[in-house]
C-alpha cells in the first residue's frame, strides 16, 4: 500500500520552494497558497501546531531532512539546502524579513488596553457572567509614597445571580447569606519566571478584599516547571490565573481556579471606597442593582461597556494585540 501524504511531506515541498527559512505557521500558509493542504487527510483545528510538534520532535533525529536555523521564532530549513544559508543573497533576504517581522510585531498596546478584552470575556463567559469596572489608581487620593501601593486592582467585577425565585432570595436574606460575589483582577501582558513573584503578589495584595482574585495574562510561560510553580503559589495564596485568547476571547482559559473566600474584607473595601472614586462608584452601583434585583433592569451604564464582536475584532487589530 502506498504511503499517504504527510505533514512532513508538506513541509519538505514548501521549503523546497521557499526563498528563506520559515516558521511553522508560515509553512502552513505557504502550503495553503500552493494548494498542498488538499493532499492531507484530516488536519484538525490547529494544523500548524500539529506541524510544529512533528517538526520540532523530528529535528532531534540526525536523519531528519529538516533543520532549525533560528529560534524566537523557530524557523526551519532543508538540510539539502544548507549550503545556501551562506549565500549573501539569502542572508540579505533573511535580514529584510527579520526587520519586517520586528516592525509588524511591535506592540502598540499597554496593559490597560487589555481591559476591554477581559471585560468582554468575563461578561460573556458562562463560568463568570460578571459586570466589571476599571479602577484607575491615578484617580485615588494622593498619599505618602508607598502607603497605598498594591491595594488598587485593575478591574473589579460582581456576579448578580438574578433569576432566583422571590422566596429563595428572601430565604437567603433570612439566613444572612448573600448570593452576590465580588471579584478582583490584576492584568499583565506577559508573565514568566523573571516577573512571576512581583506580578503574583501584586494580585494577592490587590485581591485581599474580594471573594475571588485572579492574575490575568495575555502571554504566559506554559512550561511544566512554570505551571508547577503557579500551582504551588495557588496552594499557598489562592490566587487564580486566567490566560486571555485574543483570537477568540471565549476560548480564554482559567489555567488555575481561584480559591473562594466566603467572607469579604470590609475594612479594605471601606479603605478603597474612601480612596478611589471608581471603586466607590462600583460599590454604589452594586447597591443600586441589588435594590432592583432584576436582570431586565440591570443598570449597564454603571459598569464598563462590553464591546460588540465586530468592534472588539477591530479594536484588537488596531492595537495589534496578540
Amino acid at each position: 500500500m502506498a504511503r499517504g501524504y504527510t505533514f512532513l511531506d508538506l513541509a519538505e515541498e514548501v521549503l523546497g520552494k521557499a526563498k528563506i527559512p520559515l516558521a511553522c505557521k508560515e509553512i502552513w500558509e505557504k502550503a495553503l497558497e500552493f494548494g498542498l493542504v488538499s493532499k492531507l487527510g484530516s488536519v484538525g483545528k490547529t494544523p500548524w501546531q500539529t506541524l510544529y510538534a512533528i517538526l520540532y520532535v523530528g529535528v532531534k533525529n540526525e536523519h531528519f531532512p529538516l533543520m532549525i536555523v533560528s529560534k524566537k521564532p523557530t524557523k526551519f530549513w532543508l538540510k539539502s539546502r544548507q549550503e545556501e544559508l551562506d549565500s549573501k543573497e539569502l542572508q540579505k533576504s533573511i535580514q529584510l524579513q527579520i526587520q519586517k517581522e520586528e516592525k509588524a510585531n511591535q506592540k502598540n498596546y499597554c496593559e490597560r488596553d487589555l481591559h476591554p478584552l477581559l471585560v468582554k470575556f468575563l461578561k460573556e463567559s458562562e463560568e463568570f457572567n460578571l459586570c466589571c469596572k476599571t479602577i484607575y489608581h491615578e484617580e485615588s487620593k494622593k498619599q505618602k509614597s508607598g502607603k497605598n501601593r498594591w491595594i488598587h486592582p485593575d478591574i473589579v467585577g460582581v456576579h448578580f445571580p438574578f433569576g432566583f425565585q422571590e422566596q429563595t432570595t428572601e430565604l437567603l436574606k433570612n439566613f444572612a447569606q448573600t448570593p452576590y460575589e465580588l471579584y478582583s483582577f490584576e492584568l499583565k501582558i506577559r508573565i514568566d519566571f523573571s516577573n512571576l513573584r512581583e506580578c503574583y503578589f501584586q494580585a494577592v495584595s490587590n485581591s485581599s478584599w474580594a471573594n475571588e482574585g485572579y492574575l490575568v495574562v495575555l502571554e504566559c510561560d506554559e512550561s511544566q516547571e512554570f505551571m508547577d510553580e503557579l500551582w504551588r503559589l495557588n496552594n499557598a495564596f489562592g490566587i487564580g490565573v486566567i490566560k486571555l485568547n485574543a483570537d477568540n476571547l471565549l476560548d480564554s482559559e482559567v489555567l488555575i481556579p481561584s480559591d473562594e473566600r466566603e467572607q469579604l474584607d470590609f475594612k479594605t473595601i471601606d479603605l478603597l471606597v474612601g480612596e478611589n472614586p471608581n471603586f466607590r462608584n462600583f460599590i454604589e452601583s452594586i447597591n443600586r442593582n441589588i435594590k432592583v434585583s432584576d436582570s431586565n433592569y440591570l443598570i449597564e451604564k454603571d459598569f464598563d461597556r462590553v464591546f460588540e464582536d465586530l468592534e472588539m475584532k477591530t479594536y484588537i487589530k488596531d492595537k495589534k494585540i496578540g
